[in-house]
C-alpha cells in the first residue's frame, strides 16, 4: 500500500497534496528550462539590449542599482552582489527606503534593474517615476507583460509563466528561482563583455579559500635580500656561505648578463664532495638549465611543478633574470598547499 501524502489546507477549505521535495525541485527546474528557451528565443534580443544598456551606463562610469520588494528584494541583493564581484559595480536599494531619501543613492549615470513578479509592486512606484523623470535606464524583470513596470521599462526581460512550487501557489519559489538565474546570466554576460579575468576576480576576492586558490607566485615569493644568488665565477667557499645564510637549501647562479644560468642545491654539494670542492667555481658544480616559473603564475601551478619534479624550491624569473624564489613552505603558509 502506498503511503498517503500529507495535505495542506488552502483558503476556502480546499485540501491539496504537498509535493515531494524532489517534485518541488523539478517544478523549479522546469521553470528554468522554460527561461533558457526564452533566452535562446524571444528574449534573446531584449537580453542583449539589457547588457548593452548596462555597459553604456555613464559610458562605463555608472553603477547598476538592483531593487525589489519582499522575496524579490532578497534576490535583488544577491544579483547586486554577483554583479559587483564579477566586475560590474552594483548596489541594492530598498524600494521603501528609496521613498524616504534613498533615491539619492541612484545617480544620473546609473541604470536600474527592478524585480517584481506581478509588475505591480506599489513600493516600486517612486523608483520607477524617478528613473522616468531623470532618464535613468530601467530594466524590468517580471512575468506580467501588461504591468505598469513592464510598460515603463526601457528593456523588458519577461519571465515565462510558470506555477509557483509552493502547494498553495502563493509563496514566491519558482518565480524567484527564475529571477536568480536571469541575474546570474546577466552577470556572466557582462563579465565576458568586459574581459574580466581570473586576476581581476582575485583582486575582488582576496579572502577565503577562493582568494587563496587565485594567489600568484609574485604574492608570496621571496625577493630582494632574501633571494639566494651567487655569480658563476664565485668560488664554492663563498657559495656555501650564501646557501647557509639564506636557509633555503639552494642558491641561484647568475652569469655576466644577470640571467639565471643554474642552481646549486644541497644535493649538488653532496655529489661533488671532494677535497677541491671549496676552491671550485660555482659554474663547475651547478645544475644547468634549472626549472623556473613566471611571477604571474598561480601558486597552484608552482606546487604542481614542484611535486612533479620532487623539489622544494623554484626560482622565479622574468626575462631570464631571477626576481624571486618560492619554497613549498611558503605555499603551505599561504594556505594553498
Amino acid at each position: 500500500m502506498s503511503e498517503a501524502k500529507p495535505i495542506n489546507e488552502k483558503a476556502g477549505g480546499v485540501k491539496r497534496a504537498t509535493p515531494a521535495p524532489a517534485e518541488l525541485v523539478r517544478t523549479e527546474a522546469a521553470a528554468l528550462e522554460a527561461l533558457a528557451a526564452r533566452l535562446e528565443g524571444p528574449m534573446a534580443g531584449d537580453f542583449d539590449r539589457a547588457v548593452e544598456l548596462i555597459l553604456r551606463c555613464g559610458e562605463g562610469r555608472g553603477r547598476v542599482v538592483v531593487t525589489g520588494m519582499g522575496k524579490s528584494g532578497h534576490i535583488a541583493r544577491k544579483i547586486a552582489a554577483t554583479l559587483s564581484s564579477t566586475g560590474t559595480p552594483a548596489l541594492y536599494v530598498h524600494p521603501g527606503e528609496a521613498s524616504h531619501g534613498d533615491l539619492g543613492m541612484i545617480a544620473r549615470n546609473d541604470g536600474v534593474i527592478a524585480l517584481s513578479n506581478s509588475g505591480e509592486t506599489s513600493e516600486l512606484s517612486d523608483i520607477v517615476a524617478y528613473t522616468r523623470r531623470f532618464r535613468i535606464p530601467l530594466i524590468a524583470v517580471t512575468r506580467n507583460a501588461g504591468s505598469t513596470l513592464a510598460e515603463q521599462a526601457d528593456v523588458l526581460l519577461l519571465l515565462p509563466t510558470a506555477p509557483e512550487a509552493c502547494p498553495l501557489g502563493l509563496a514566491p519559489t519558482t518565480s524567484t528561482t527564475m529571477m536568480l538565474g536571469l541575474g546570474d546570466a546577466l552577470a556572466i554576460a557582462l563579465l565576458e563583455r568586459r574581459g574580466f579575468s581570473a586576476a581581476d576576480f582575485h583582486q575582488l576576492h582576496p579572502g577565503g579559500q577562493l582568494g587563496r586558490t587565485l594567489l600568484k607566485v609574485s604574492d608570496i615569493m621571496r625577493a630582494g635580500g632574501d633571494l639566494p644568488l651567487a655569480h658563476i665565477r664565485d668560488v664554492m667557499a663563498e657559495v656555501i656561505l650564501v646557501i647557509t645564510a639564506k636557509r633555503l637549501g639552494c642558491v641561484g647562479i647568475v652569469g655576466d648578463d644577470g640571467c639565471l644560468a643554474g642552481v646549486i642545491t644541497d644535493g649538488d654539494l653532496r655529489r661533488h664532495m671532494n677535497p677541491g670542492l671549496l676552491a671550485a667555481d660555482a659554474g663547475a658544480v651547478m645544475t644547468c638549465r634549472p626549472k623556473t616559473i613566471r611571477p604571474n603564475a598561480l601558486v597552484a601551478e608552482a606546487i604542481g611543478q614542484m611535486n612533479e619534479l620532487s623539489i622544494t624550491s623554484l626560482f622565479v624569473t622574468d626575462g631570464g633574470q631571477p626576481v624571486g624564489i618560492i619554497h613549498i613552505h611558503d605555499c603551505l603558509r599561504s594556505g594553498v598547499a
